[in-house]
């Protein structure tokens, strides 16, 4: 069902809400600005939100309702699983005879109504709805959840005690116990409600830790670790073995480390858990990296390159031949810019395998190798093998040592185009790290092609505390960045007028939400690119130090992480002090 735009205009100007130029200058600029007149109206606070859609719903003949103050029962609003729920801005409230009663925020969310429909085979009756409703609504998903999680600990934990009292002569649990432990119904039920919570929550990894009298379980989400729940120590034995038993991993063996896999599927989306066990001093702690298959599939623009960053970036992808390194320290999302990279390169007419540690995502028509040191299977030798294989495009899960160094280097003087990443803290200092690694300087800049520092930064949720700089924040900003820099790029990309200052730009703080406690939702990459230009290939070549090296990239224009970070502030996606937080770690 389509907006009819003419109509809403009419009701617009019937209802004195514009005068009927200010209605065609809102109109030319949405166009210009590729959005909707009715979204740009909210924003310049011509009309509140829950006014428009009341509008709107007069307009589609579809009912409006407020559901603020409405508390809806739990197998109902389940219906619609809170992924989905959250992503469309679509709840379910109330179930009859009639059919499912559903609101939503925007009549182009009745796109979703399809998906809906066909999942449930209900007949679906529409309603619009404002935005203060749909946040009141989706809390109540995190209360239900975090009630129904409690119950389930509550009652399914105390059946433990017994099982885990038997112990042997060293006071252990014995291994016949442990297996019965790990299929008994009530350890299932637990770690199932773990493992689904988590994926609810968006969560990227759990800490299930041993402390001398709880069990710690907590969530990292947005990068962030969070409490989630203390359960009973006698809960710990069976939960591990539980585990271990998702991951074939040996239920006797708790003195050494054990690394394992295992996938589930929740609400038709399929997750990969990759876990690892580590003994410590008051019981085994588990941490599982939560790797959902849905996770392919993003653009570069999604992830943060945008302008002239994303020029460089192409321009190195459509090289055949050459390095493209990622780099920055462990969780700044590297992995996902080289897949991401990879889906753009993944065509019929390219031969693309990898070598990784470990394999965090299957790709269709991607040749995929995991290292096994234990067997002789390294970074080392199976890039010596790959290139065997007849292959356009090698991906290195990281060049960690001289051999893989110079076979990667070979690689890409032999026709191959190879994407790696590096534990460095700035792009520059790639080279002085490879350098160190036994990579000769002349070979170093035929090859490399770019390389790219990132970091994750939080984007801010729906709401958010607009307030514009003072000079002493201005200040302050300049001492870490190149301030003019920053406006000109801003100015380049539209992202503000061409006469903004400093003091005119808006810039937001997080608000803690109905939907959101701290403010932030979903992160993106702040990112510094460094294209090797002439004068860069001759301080490589004369073994100039990163410092020299970032110092000519900054003169040729390059933007620092926090300087990327204060664009991405200035669009309203982040905020200054996140931007702060994470690029001075």
């Amino acid at each position: 069902m389509q907006l009819d735009e003419d109509k809403l205009k009419e009701l617009l100007l019937d209802s004195g809400v514009v005068s009927k130029a200010e209605l065609a200058r809102v109109v030319k600029e949405a166009d210009k600005k590729e959005v909707s007149f009715s979204d740009l109206l909210v924003s310049e606070g011509k009309i509140a939100t829950d006014e428009l859609a009341r509008l709107e719903a007069y307009v589609l003949g579809i009912p409006f309702v407020n559901l603020s103050n409405e508390r809806i029962d739990f197998s109902v609003l389940s219906l619609i699983p809170e992924p989905i729920a959250r992503t469309h801005n679509i709840v379910a409230f109330k179930k009859s005879a009639q059919g499912l009663e559903v609101a939503m925020l925007k009549p182009k969310d009745l796109e979703a109504i399809e998906f809906i429909k066909k999942k449930l085979d209900l007949k679906i009756l529409p309603r619009l709805t404002d935005e203060d409703s749909i946040k009141k609504v989706l809390l109540q998903y995190q209360k239900s959840l975090k009630a129904e999680f409690g119950d389930i600990i509550a009652k399914e934990v105390a059946p433990l005690k017994a099982i885990t009292e038997n112990k042997d002569e060293d006071g252990n649990d014995k291994p016949e116990d442990l297996e019965k432990l790990a299929s008994d119904l009530p350890v299932i039920r637990i770690v199932d409600t773990l493992l689904n919570h988590a994926i609810l929550q968006q969560a990227s990894d759990i800490h299930i830790e041993p402390l001398e009298k709880d069990l710690l379980i907590r969530y990292r989400i947005d990068g962030i670790l969070h409490d989630a729940m203390v359960l009973p120590k006698n809960a710990a034995p069976g939960i591990v073995a539980r585990v271990k038993v998702l991951s074939n991993l040996r239920l006797d063996e708790k003195r050494l480390p054990q690394d394992g896999r295992f996938k589930i599927e929740q609400s038709g989306q399929k997750v990969s858990f990759r876990v690892s066990t580590l003994p410590t001093y008051y019981g085994e702690k588990t941490v599982m990296r939560l790797l959902p298959e849905t996770s392919r599939g993003f653009t570069l623009e999604v992830l943060g390159f945008y302008g002239e960053n994303l020029e460089k970036l192409h321009r190195a992808i459509k090289k055949t031949t050459g390095m493209i390194l990622v780099t920055g320290p462990t969780g700044s999302g590297k992995t996902t810019t080289l897949y991401t990279v990879l889906d753009i390169l993944n065509t019929p007419d390219v031969n693309i395998s990898t070598v990784e540690d470990p394999i965090e995502y299957q790709v269709a028509r991607i040749n995929q190798t995991q290292v096994r040191p234990e067997i002789g299977l390294t970074f080392a030798s199976g890039l010596r093998s790959l290139l065997r294989q007849d292959p356009d495009v090698l991906m290195v899960g990281e060049i960690r040592d001289k051999e893989t160094v110079q076979l990667a280097i070979n690689a890409s003087l032999t026709g191959h185009l190879v994407l790696s990443t590096l534990h460095t803290n700035s792009a520059a200092g790639a080279i002085p790290r490879m350098e160190d690694m036994g990579a000769e300087a002349f070979l170093l800049t035929s090859t490399i092609n770019i390389i790219i520092a990132q970091r994750l930064v939080r984007r801010l949720a729906g709401t958010r505390e607009e307030y514009k700089l003072s000079d002493e924040m201005i200040k302050e900003l300049g001492k870490d960045a190149n301030l003019d820099l920053v406006l000109e790029t801003l100015k380049k990309e539209k992202i503000v007028e061409k006469n903004a200052t400093w003091k005119s730009i808006p810039f937001y703080k997080p608000t803690p939400s109905a939907t959101s406690a701290d403010g932030y939702s979903g992160r993106l990459g702040i990112h510094e690119v460094l294209a090797v230009s002439p004068l860069i290939v001759k301080l490589i070549e004369g073994h100039a130090s990163s410092d020299d090296i970032h110092s000519q990239a900054r003169k040729e224009g390059m933007l620092t992480m926090i300087e990327d970070g204060i664009v991405k502030a200035a669009q309203g996606v982040t905020s200054i002090e996140e931007v702060f937080r994470v690029a001075n770690n």
